[in-house]
């Protein structure tokens, strides 16, 4: 396999938010395509709102960063774009609903956590959200389905419990998108029914400059499902100029 020489990103380090139930093995398939210097990954697991988590994060990020949101980590990044849009050299957005949960969202996604806990990670999971995590043709796919129970397993139902009230009280902010000049990818899967191609479209709008990509081979973990074009893609947009 091919590997990409290195790619110097010091002045703007990669910071890489991941989604629920997720942590840094998310990400590694797509780092270890990427190669660039400077990358920090962050699992969404110290507090309960968007907000709390975009200010955590600021507290402790350089003064310019170059910031990727898969899924939850895409809703925080667009908090932090809120909070402190200067900051963020440029931004990426994967598999990402933009806008704010219907407040009838709220008690399904708490009865959710409550079936978790009393059915184990696993097994909810595997009945509830493997289904829909990826396209069809990956169902069976045993290391990928490995890696995403293993990956919530390692997470833990307090962090599902938070990550969850971070999904029911998080904003649209679509709005400020229009005046964010820095280079943006969006990326999502054709066969997303989490993430859908229509809430892709809605931020492509917002974001007239932007680069909308879809995978068409891909669910919702396109950073699972497609590493190597994933990398790609994120690897032009590091490069990409100022425009």
């Amino acid at each position: 396999m091919k590997t990409e020489p290195l790619l110097e990103n010091h002045n703007a380090p990669l910071v890489l938010l991941s989604g629920t139930l997720c942590n840094d093995r998310l990400w590694q398939p797509v780092t270890e395509q990427l190669n660039v210097s400077h990358v920090r990954c962050y699992s969404l697991n110290n507090a309960d709102s968007a907000y709390a988590l975009a200010s955590e994060l600021l507290g402790v990020l350089p003064l310019r960063f170059c910031l990727a949101g898969f899924s939850l980590g895409g809703i925080v990044a667009l908090h932090m774009l809120a909070l402190a849009p200067e900051r963020i050299a440029k931004l990426a957005l994967l598999s990402v609903n933009p806008f704010r949960d219907a407040p009838d969202n709220a008690e399904g996604r708490r009865a959710a956590v409550r079936e978790a806990a009393n059915q184990g990670m696993t097994r909810w999971l595997t009945d509830t959200l493997w289904p829909r995590y990826v396209a069809p043709h990956r169902l069976n796919d045993t290391l990928l389905y490995r890696t995403v129970v293993q990956m919530a397993e390692e997470s833990g139902l307090e962090t599902l419990a938070r990550q969850t009230e971070v999904a029911i009280s998080r904003e649209d902010h679509r709005q400020l998108l229009a005046s964010f000049a820095a280079p943006t990818l969006i990326l999502n899967g054709a066969h997303d029914v989490i993430c859908t191609p229509q809430h892709h479209l809605a931020i492509a709008k917002a974001v007239p400059h932007a680069r909308w990509i879809t995978l068409p081979e891909c669910g919702h973990f396109l950073p699972l499902e497609a590493p190597q074009q994933v990398a790609n893609f994120m690897r032009n947009w590091i490069q990409e100029s100022q425009s």
